[in-house]
C-alpha cells in the first residue's frame, strides 16, 4: 500500500506546478517599466553627428527652456520604421525630436532618412550605446519628454503610434 502511494506523488507534484504556472498565467501584469531617470536631469553626453546632414547632440540641446523629445532608434530597427509616420506627424505639429542613432553607420542612417522621412532636428550618433544606457533606455525605439531644463520627465517605450500622439503632446505641455 505504502508503495503504491509513492507512485501518485509525482503526479501530484506535477499538478501542483502545472496549476501554480496556471494561476500566474492569469494574473494581471504590469506593462509598464518605470524608468528611475524620470525626474532626473539628462546625463552629460556630446555626440556627434550621425550623418553629415544633420548636427550631433548634447546635453546643452535640451537645457534653453523649450521641451522637445529625445528618440533613441537604429536604422536596422524594424518597430523604429513602424513609429517613422507618427514622428514625422509630431513635427509638423511643431514638436522638436532629437534623434540617438544606436550603433548605426552613417551611410545606413542616410539611407533610413532617406526612405522613411527625417522629422529630427540633430541626430547623434551613440555607436557604444554608451548614452542609451546612461538614460536608462533599454532598447530601440524609446522616446523621452525633455523639459527645458535637460530634466526626463516622460519615458516611452517601444514604437509611437497614432493613439500615443496625443499623450506625448499632452507631456510635452506638461513640460513647459
Amino acid at each position: 500500500m505504502r508503495k503504491r502511494l509513492w507512485l501518485w506523488v509525482p503526479l501530484a507534484l506535477f499538478a501542483f506546478f502545472a496549476g501554480l504556472a496556471g494561476y500566474m498565467l492569469t494574473q494581471e501584469k504590469e506593462q509598464f517599466v518605470a524608468s528611475t531617470m524620470i525626474g532626473q536631469p539628462l546625463p552629460d553626453f556630446a555626440l556627434p553627428a550621425a550623418f553629415n546632414g544633420l548636427p550631433g547632440a548634447s546635453k546643452a540641446d535640451f537645457a534653453d527652456g523649450k521641451p522637445r523629445l529625445l528618440n533613441i532608434w537604429a536604422s536596422w530597427c524594424l518597430p523604429c520604421i513602424a513609429e517613422a509616420p507618427q514622428l514625422e506627424a509630431l513635427q509638423k505639429q511643431g514638436v522638436d525630436i532629437v534623434g540617438i542613432a544606436i550603433r548605426d553607420r552613417p551611410e545606413d542612417v542616410a539611407n533610413f532618412l532617406g526612405r522613411y522621412g527625417n522629422p529630427y532636428s540633430r541626430i547623434g550618433s551613440d555607436t557604444i550605446s554608451e548614452v542609451q544606457l546612461a538614460i536608462g533606455s533599454s532598447g530601440v525605439p524609446e522616446t523621452f519628454v525633455i523639459d527645458g531644463k535637460g530634466i526626463i520627465r516622460h519615458q516611452h517605450i517601444g514604437d509611437i503610434r497614432p493613439e500615443d500622439i496625443p499623450t506625448l503632446l499632452a507631456e510635452l505641455e506638461k513640460a513647459r
